[in-house]
């Protein structure tokens, strides 16, 4: 059973910074591409950022380039989403994927607000 755990959401202030961690088990985490993905209150979920099976191919959408860093630890079937310079546009419950099978974990909570 495929299994994917997001941790490290939190409450920041506008600038802070937080490291999103999603713990995968079931699958071959290292044969996977990953991405993480956003929902903001009223709005469509939309993608974040992808990085492939290995780790040596990243993508961001525009509005996190330069602040967020997609990465990953196949050893310890974990990917990560450091998110740096947060906006209050950030604020939204983000999730991890497996990119080719759309199955994602249960998210876990950005919120930035002064």
């Amino acid at each position: 059973e495929v299994q994917l755990v997001e941790s490290g959401g939190d409450v920041v202030q506008p600038g802070g910074s937080l490291r999103l961690s999603c713990a995968a088990s079931g699958f071959t985490f290292s044969r996977a591409a990953m991405r993480w993905v956003r929902q903001a209150p009223g709005k469509e979920l939309e993608w974040v950022s992808s990085i492939d099976a290995s780790g040596g191919y990243t993508e961001y959408v525009d509005s996190v380039k330069g602040r967020f860093t997609i990465s990953r630890n196949n050893a310890e079937n974990t990917l990560y989403l450091q998110l740096n310079s947060l906006k209050t546009e950030d604020t939204a419950m983000y999730y991890c994927e497996i990119f080719h099978t759309g199955e994602r974990g249960q998210g876990t909570q950005v919120t930035v607000s002064s």
